[in-house]
């Protein structure tokens, strides 16, 4: 299927005009890489073959490099390429196997282990990526995903989403400059407001207000990160907010080892999980 035709061909064009313009380097830090990836070690990735469907700018891919995979691929459907080596450094973009592709169809055979982060709730149908995720875990490799839930999200689902109808369908600079810049310097306050007041009060009891523990885990980072988040937010055409029990019966699927699955709640708004496919 070419680009063109994928029914996500949209949401990536939608993407890729934001990290696009976002600045050359990753826009996570080390500790955010590693925190997507508990309770999963960089050991686990060592001398591993690694997969990354759904690259964007190549942010993720900067990180997974340092963990010193034995083979490092990646597969993005928006035309990202160009800023993806510029922020590797064409050193270590020579290195990465890359592949412009719709996920849910590409085929590259099996890996070690196979990952995809904040990439299936933006599909048409995010059963399909995960099954894209399976079909490329070898047998025993490991495989791991991270969603929005639907689970404490309720502030975004009746409050952004439906203004992300109207700001998916303008022009980028008018959604990126006149919508997600003030309403992330609102959410950037609210933010440092909570992480002072957990000072005060502790994060167990801050934590439990609107979007509180994701607010303390974003409060870390400068406004620059808050206005990529709520850009990222409020320019793709398609999003899904996932619930643990489709989450579980993903990993019911005959093709996951029932011993080896996990699902963790992060930050109190969206889920981890993985497992290891049968032999």
């Amino acid at each position: 299927m070419s680009v063109e035709r994928s029914p996500d061909a949209e949401t990536a064009a939608a993407f890729a005009g934001s990290w696009n313009r976002q600045r050359e380097g990753s826009v996570y830090t080390r500790e955010q890489f590693l925190d997507w990836f508990t309770p999963l070690e960089p050991e686990a990735f060592s001398g591993k073959t690694v997969l990354e469907l759904g690259f964007g700018n190549g942010s993720l891919l900067y990180h997974m490099a340092a963990c010193q995979p034995a083979r490092l691929s990646g597969v993005e459907l928006g035309d990202t390429f160009e800023r993806t080596k510029a922020n590797l450094g064409e050193a270590l973009a020579s290195e990465l196997d890359l592949h412009q592709a719709d996920l849910t169809k590409v085929d590259l055979g099996p890996y070690d282990f196979v990952y995809c982060i904040g990439v299936l709730h933006h599909l048409k149908e995010p059963v399909e990526g995960f099954r894209a995720v399976l079909r490329h875990t070898r047998a025993r490799g490991r495989f791991h995903c991270w969603v929005y839930a639907r689970e404490g999200n309720a502030v975004i689902r009746y409050l952004v989403d439906p203004l992300r109808r109207v700001t998916s369908r303008l022009p980028w600079w008018l959604t990126k400059w006149a919508v997600a810049l003030p309403a992330a310097a609102k959410y950037f306050l609210y933010a440092k407001l909570l992480r002072a007041l957990a000072a005060v009060f502790g994060e167990s009891l801050i934590g439990r207000l609107p979007l509180g523990a994701y607010s303390l885990w974003i409060a870390k980072r400068g406004f620059s990160f808050f206005h990529h988040v709520a850009f990222d937010q409020l320019v793709t055409p398609t999003t899904h907010y996932i619930d643990r029990a489709t989450v579980e019966r993903w990993l019911e699927d005959p093709a996951v080892d029932p011993d080896s699955r996990y699902v963790v709640f992060r930050n109190g708004n969206s889920w981890k999980f993985g497992g290891r496919t049968r032999s």
